[in-house]
């Protein structure tokens, strides 16, 4: 069988771009550092490389969420150990308000300081977090959760506590609403202070003025000392989530570990194989180059 001269250039011509299609992938191997360029590469490789990668991202925002909930956390922390001593402070004042031998002067004073105290707390419980959203509002993150009024403090958030997704199956409280903190079970501190500072200012004139006194002291205490409690409360479950926070980090940080390791051994390429293969690449085509010149060039008038 007679081959025309035209299917042979043909065939020559399609040989050597094959083979320089293969050295120009070979080098664009070794340039992206990749051994997967296209899904055509590998399928099930390529597949396998998406699923990770998304693995990989969903445990990235995972992590954010979590540094996220941490400085969250540790905002509501160095805020709750403010209350706490305000808190301490003011009980202390109220014990000093009790004192027998003290006239109606002295307690005024002291009326003045619990009454600073109030507007102090109410501006611990409007703090914000480093973002400007308010701690103790809920989701109404825009909204300062009080306002100061004469009776105490009026709450203007909503009554749902904020959560993160931290982890595929867990989700953590990075804050608490205000009447959880200062205003849980029956001890509203704010209509406590309000209401032993009218009382330290109103003048002890008889035994009933005297006793009334002394019981207001007695329920200021316990609404102080109850809050204290429950703020004492909030700061622990606080501080366990932050430790829990931890441990999840920790996980997350080996589970991306285990992603990157299953990504470089799917998809980095072997630099000692891939340079080998260049190189015989190379040869072959130099070869094929020249064994197409010697062909083509063949004629029977040089034998002629």
């Amino acid at each position: 069988m007679r081959i025309s001269t035209n299917t042979m250039y043909q065939n020559g011509i399609k040989k050597l771009s094959q083979l320089q299609v293969e050295q120009d992938r070979l080098m664009q191997q070794i340039s992206s550092k990749k051994r997967i360029l296209t899904p055509a590469d590998d399928p099930v490789g390529a597949a396998r490389s998406l699923e990770i990668q998304n693995s990989q991202s969903i445990n990235t925002q995972f992590a954010r969420n979590r540094q996220f909930a941490e400085n969250n956390m540790n905002a509501v922390e160095g805020n709750l150990q403010s209350v706490t001593d305000l808190l301490i402070a003011a009980k202390s004042r109220l014990v000093e308000a009790g004192n027998a031998s003290y006239d109606d002067v002295q307690r005024s004073y002291l009326a003045i300081e619990l009454r600073n105290d109030l507007e102090a707390l109410v501006g611990l419980a409007n703090a914000t977090d480093g973002s400007g959203n308010y701690l103790y509002s809920g989701y109404s993150t825009d909204t300062a959760p009080y306002t100061l009024t004469a009776a105490g403090a009026d709450y203007n958030g909503d009554a749902q506590v904020r959560k993160l997704q931290v982890s595929n199956s867990r989700q953590l409280a990075i804050t608490d609403t205000g009447p959880n903190v200062f205003q849980a079970n029956g001890n509203d501190v704010f209509a406590a202070l309000a209401q032993i500072t009218a009382l330290l200012e109103t003048p002890v004139t008889d035994s009933t003025q005297e006793q009334a006194l002394r019981d207001g002291l007695d329920t200021a205490s316990n609404a102080l000392q109850g809050t204290l409690d429950n703020v004492l409360t909030v700061r622990a479950r606080n501080g366990s989530s932050l430790n829990e926070l931890e441990s999840l980090n920790t996980d997350g940080s080996d589970r991306d570990l285990q992603y990157a390791k299953s990504l470089s051994e799917l998809q980095d390429l072997d630099y000692a194989q891939a340079l080998s293969d260049l190189a015989k690449q190379q040869t072959v085509l130099e070869a094929a180059q020249k064994s197409f010149v010697a062909t083509t060039s063949l004629s029977l008038f040089n034998l002629i």
